[in-house]
């Protein structure tokens, strides 16, 4: 039986589906978080929070690695993990510096770095000779008028280092421009307070369907577990609004996409972990949007499990473990399977706010045999 250190978590559904993937595959788990109360205030609808059934449920400030290493060493002393996980995207960074730190198995945390950083991911896949959007990197107002201008409108604005699409921004003239600046000017510190990087990412539009590829990556060994087909709503805003796995595509569109995702994954150095990668079908060909180092979520891990019987979230556990997972697809008799959410019939933002729209609350899901 391995002992597994769960860093931080999301509370949607890979805070549920990795501790029961960790329990299922025989193995216990130790939960570490600086702020306890993010999750005693989750309602799982059954009793605690499956994270709060941890054999051990201990504090530590998770968000100063400086601290956290050696904090973590000494529990390792005594505890005995076997490997560290994590399902937050603000933590991904942390735990391949702890991995490694213990000398446990891990992503090369450079690898972790340059896939979460959407700026360096950019460089990266550029310096690879990878076909992509022109963007520009600014770190103020003048810089980003400078970019805007370079590369011409419209353009999508990002944020460097947050998630889930968050303040992320069609934008078609300078006036809009400046607001999407000034709402990432005003936002600091992401939603578990670390103080965020200053730099805004000016990218230009792609223009397609946007998809994603499950990924599983073994001594920097990729295999494909299929692509999932996504659904966005809220423009100016890029809200997703349900997924399907896999994704109606033609065989050679489908290579292609593949082959982009397992090239970008290269590209940032990714060696190990399971990764989801979203992309646009231009007119050009696939197009990467950006790389997560994590599974993905949304629950389209439970999509890629019914079509494939291939569990990511366990897959994810065993490879932090050191194990060698068993990715082969199977025939589960479900040849499709699709979520949707349910949205607001519109935003309702304070006055003069730049926040988007919420995200979607509640999935509906089905199957096809």
């Amino acid at each position: 039986m391995g002992h597994v250190l769960v860093v931080e978590s999301w509370v949607g559904a890979m805070s549920t589906l990795l501790p029961r993937a960790i329990r299922e595959a025989g193995h216990r788990f130790t939960f570490l978080t600086r702020n306890l109360h993010h999750y005693l205030r989750q309602d799982s609808g059954d009793g605690a929070h499956p994270l709060l059934t941890a054999d051990n449920v201990l504090t530590a400030e998770t968000n100063d690695p400086a601290r956290l290493l050696p904090q973590v060493q000494r529990l390792h002393e005594v505890l005995r993990f076997d490997g560290v996980v994590t399902s937050c995207d603000y933590y991904l960074g942390t735990v391949a510096r702890l991995a490694a730190h213990l000398g446990l198995p891990g992503a090369r945390p450079e690898a972790v770095e340059h896939a979460c950083r959407k700026d360096l991911a950019r460089h990266r896949m550029r310096a690879a000779g990878l076909p992509g959007p022109a963007f520009a990197v600014a770190e103020d107002w003048p810089g980003a008028q400078a970019a805007a201008r370079a590369l011409g409108f419209p353009l999508v604005v990002k944020p460097v280092d947050l998630c889930a699409g968050m303040l992320v921004r069609l934008v078609t003239d300078l006036t809009e421009l400046r607001e999407a600046f000034d709402a990432l000017d005003a936002f600091p510190v992401n939603a578990r307070g670390q103080r965020r990087a200053p730099q805004v990412l000016l990218e230009e539009v792609l223009v397609g369907p946007e998809v994603s590829v499950e990924t599983v990556t073994v001594d920097g060994v990729t295999t494909v577990l299929g692509v999932t087909d996504k659904s966005l709503a809220g423009e100016p805003w890029f809200v997703e609004t349900g997924h399907m796995f896999p994704a109606a595509l033609d065989a050679a569109t489908v290579a292609a996409v593949c082959d982009m995702a397992v090239a970008a994954l290269a590209a940032v150095g990714f060696d190990r972990g399971v990764a989801h990668t979203e992309l646009r079908l231009t007119a050009a060909g696939p197009r990467v949007v950006e790389i997560n180092p994590r599974p993905a979520g949304n629950q389209i891990t439970e999509l890629v499990r019914r079509g494939t019987g291939v569990d990511l979230p366990m897959v994810y556990t065993q490879l932090a473990l050191g194990e060698q997972p068993d990715v082969t697809v199977a025939d589960t008799g479900v040849r499709s399977a699709a979520i949707s959410f349910l949205l607001p019939p519109r935003a309702a933002p304070s006055p003069g706010s730049t926040v988007p729209p919420p995200s979607p609350r509640r999935p509906t899901s089905s199957t096809g045999r």
